[in-house]
């Protein structure tokens, strides 16, 4: 009896060991998966645009040290889309070394904010070119924190 029993505890143990080993071949693996962070700018605050660009620079360098990828999206909206205009961007020779050097690195224009600028000054302010635009720029930092994407506003 008592052989029975040591057997059936070998048994089992393998079972587990063989059940931890496929599960861990199963599970994807965190260096496989792409880091994603979403900055909110909404400031007109030459300082906090300046910080956010040097997160950007920093989670960028960071990750691709370690060899693994990360995805970053800059959303601007209220004030901070000031950061992302071709006649007033105080940070916009950095912006534009971004978009030509840094391909992980994404600029997004809220929408409404661009009408409700268009609005105020008679004409809509252009972009730095390579900026893309959303219509809500809160809804769209709300959709990548339903994606699990990091949402940070420095």
């Amino acid at each position: 009896m008592r052989r029975g029993l040591a057997s059936r505890r070998g048994l089992f143990r393998g079972l587990l060991a063989a059940a931890f080993i496929v599960t861990s071949l199963a599970a994807p693996s965190r260096a496989a998966e792409s880091h994603r962070l979403a900055l909110q700018i909404s400031d007109d605050d030459p300082v906090k645009m300046r910080a956010v660009l040097d997160v950007a620079a920093n989670v960028s360098r960071h990750y691709s040290g370690q060899g693994e990828d990360v995805e970053i999206v800059v959303v601007a909206f209220n004030g901070g889309l000031d950061m992302l205009l071709e006649d007033r961007s105080p940070v916009k020779e950095r912006l534009v070394n971004f978009l030509k050097s840094m391909p992980n690195v994404s600029f997004i224009a809220c929408g409404n904010t661009l009408e409700t600028l268009a609005v105020k000054e008679g004409k809509r302010p252009p972009l730095i070119e390579g900026i893309s635009v959303t219509q809500v720029g809160v809804a769209m930092l709300m959709d990548l924190a339903e994606k699990n994407w990091t949402i940070v506003r420095p």
